[in-house]
């Protein structure tokens, strides 16, 4: 029930229609048999030259000086935020502890 049935070869292969060559064929037959001409190599590209002038390095350096100014200006001002957040968040708490200290001593 579960061998299982291999189907049987049309025609076995004889020595003449083998698909394996001797070795002495395989040395006399040339490496390729299309016959084709190869196909002609393309010219190279020229590649154009980036001139850089002292005014585009100038605007360059200047981008790249306001970027890194503005980058770090938010990022101060973002801990700036977070640095008044948490004080003010201390301040309640002793406002409310004092509160509630104060609401205890009264009874």
């Amino acid at each position: 029930m579960f061998s299982p049935k291999y189907p049987t070869p049309d025609i076995a292969p004889t020595p003449a229609t083998s698909l394996v060559r001797p070795p002495a064929v395989l040395a006399r037959l040339p490496a390729c048999d299309c016959h084709q001409t190869p196909a002609p190599t393309p010219a190279p590209v020229p590649r154009s030259t980036v001139q850089i002038t002292p005014g585009a390095l100038i605007a360059v350096v200047v981008g790249g000086t306001v970027v890194v100014l503005v980058v770090g200006a938010v990022l101060v001002s973002m801990l700036l935020a977070v640095a008044i957040t948490g004080a003010s968040v201390a301040i309640c708490a002793v406002v409310l502890r004092s509160l509630v200290n104060h609401a205890d001593k009264g009874r």
